[in-house]
């Protein structure tokens, strides 16, 4: 018995279907399949390795993986859809599909598809400054209920009551 758990399969998406306009101006939806388990550790150990290198304080311009390694990286992460992909895409719409497929892999749908719709640029899929400031300042500005216990307000603090003795 599963006790509360669901089964796997009923909730989990175990696909990604993107839509990318092609070099012949047509729309495809590219069928990304899930990996093999053993491809899946592949790719988050990839990433990970990347990751430890930017919290090392690697340089900017520091290569995690070499032109043919970023290659296989991909066709790991596309599966079937790779060969597809490199007969329809030109490189940008190429790399945003599978850096698309590599953060589905590592990170799940939401981070996928916040990547996706943010044209590959991170910051645009998270809230700017100005946004979360704003954020912040509504809710400062959001006035708290009143007492519902009868009382009014707070007693005075001992430098009001002074200023008022006065």
């Amino acid at each position: 018995m599963a006790g509360g758990f669901k089964v796997l399969d009923e909730f989990l998406g175990d696909s990604l279907d993107l839509p990318v306009r092609c070099t012949d101006g047509e729309v495809r939806t590219f069928h990304i399949p899930a990996p093999s388990a053993e491809d899946g550790l592949l790719v988050q150990s990839v990433m990970e390795a990347g990751i430890r290198m930017a919290a090392e304080g690697a340089t900017p311009d520091t290569e995690v993986l070499d032109d043919a390694r970023e290659l296989d990286l991909y066709r790991t992460a596309l599966g079937t859809a790779y060969d597809d992909a490199m007969t329809h895409l030109e490189w940008p719409r190429f790399r945003h599909m599978a850096m698309t497929a590599v953060l589905w892999i590592t990170q799940g749908m939401d981070t996928a598809e916040a990547f996706w719709n943010s044209d590959g640029v991170p910051s645009q899929a998270a809230p700017n400054r100005e946004e979360r400031r704003a954020s912040s300042r509504a809710a400062k500005s959001t006035r708290s209920r009143g007492s519902q216990s009868g009382t009014s307000t707070q007693p005075a603090t001992s430098r009001a009551r002074t200023a008022a003795q006065t």
